[in-house]
Parts: C-alpha cells; sequence; structure tokens
C-alpha cells in the first residue's frame, strides 16, 4: 500500500458536510489558507466535543502573544514530540517551524538533537525545560526554574512552556493511539 493510499488514522473519518457548523467552517477556513486540510482536523473531527476543546486549548497556547515567539513555542511542540515518537507532530509542526523560524534546516535540527542545533542558548534552555516536564514532571524543581530564569524567561513563560509541553503530551499520544499520519504536503513546507 502506497503513503497515497493508506488510511489518515485508525478511526473514522466524518463527512465535511456531516460535522457541526462551527467544525466545518474550522476545517474550511484551514483549508482555505494551507491549501489543504490537515490530517489531524479530520481525525478529532470524529468526536466534536472534544475537537472544540482540544483547538481551543491550543489555540489558547500558540498563538498567544508574550515573551515567547510562534518560532519557539514550535519548537517546543517540535522537540517534544520527537521524544515521544509523534511522527504527526513532528512533520506537521516541523513545517510550520520552518515556516515560522524561516530556516529550512531547523525543523529536523530540532527533531534530531536540540542541543546541536543552530539555536541560541536562551532557546536550548527553554527546550531543556520543556524535555524536563514532557518526560519527568515530577524532577521540576526550582533549580529548573532558576535555569530559565538565568536565561531571561519568567514564571509565565515557565507556565507557557511546561504548558505547551504538557499539551502536546496529549496530542502525541492521541496522535500516536490514533495511527494520525502527516499529509504529504507537510514534508516540503517551508523548505524552498
Amino acid at each position: 500500500m502506497s503513503a497515497e493510499d493508506a488510511p489518515i488514522g485508525r478511526f473514522p473519518v466524518p463527512r465535511l458536510e456531516a460535522l457541526p457548523a462551527d467544525i466545518r467552517a474550522r476545517i474550511e477556513a484551514v483549508q482555505e489558507k494551507s491549501g489543504f486540510i490537515p490530517n489531524v482536523f479530520l481525525v478529532l473531527a470524529h468526536r466534536p466535543e472534544e475537537f472544540r476543546a482540544f483547538f481551543a486549548y491550543h489555540d489558547a497556547l500558540m498563538d498567544k502573544p508574550g515573551n515567547l515567539t510562534k518560532a519557539e513555542r514550535e519548537m517546543i511542540v517540535v522537540a517534544t514530540s520527537a521524544m515521544n515518537q509523534c511522527q504527526y507532530c513532528v512533520i506537521a509542526h516541523g513545517a510550520i517551524l520552518r515556516i515560522r523560524a524561516k530556516d529550512p534546516l531547523i525543523a529536523d535540527q530540532v527533531a534530531i538533537n536540540y542541543r546541536k542545533a543552530d539555536i541560541t542558548d536562551r532557546q536550548k534552555a527553554m527546550l531543556d525545560f520543556a524535555m524536563l516536564v514532557s518526560q519527568s514532571a515530577h524532577q521540576v524543581g526550582e533549580a529548573a526554574f532558576a535555569a530559565l530564569r538565568a536565561h531571561g524567561f519568567d514564571d509565565a513563560d515557565a507556565w507557557d512552556i511546561a504548558a505547551i509541553a504538557a499539551f502536546f503530551g496529549l496530542s502525541n499520544r492521541l496522535a500516536n493511539v490514533t495511527n494520525l499520519r502527516p499529509n504529504p504536503e507537510f514534508y516540503t513546507l517551508g523548505r524552498g
């Protein structure tokens, strides 16, 4: 079976015309902006209430102003998703990271080993904290916050980093369990 013939996930994908109007409008807006429908929207539309809650929290974390740039927020997603072995999130958010950072190499570097990526020491400290939250949140203590403060992050930034890492831990697990496949379009976005 070729990648084009494989199902996009393990669970049923509803038809667009069968979706509640608000969800259909959201999906159509994304399609109009990007030229395709990211598979995550279709797979999560299987459960409308959860779709709404998921994307409301996603937007609250990823689209807000603050001390973290949109590219840095995507770095957190790519690094923690790679650690969680989430193919969909690494590929999809890697594309978004390449576009937001205006760097065709950054997503691959961050996904493989952010400590050797061409990013700032501040960003490495941010990702160190995100990884600690993602993999060993029970070990987060004052030293972790002090390391962030040494790089100019405050408590609101620490909350944002932790919330993004935690939210995408949920997303990574759902993507893996649902066998969510990345859209082919994501592989080339932001590379040329």
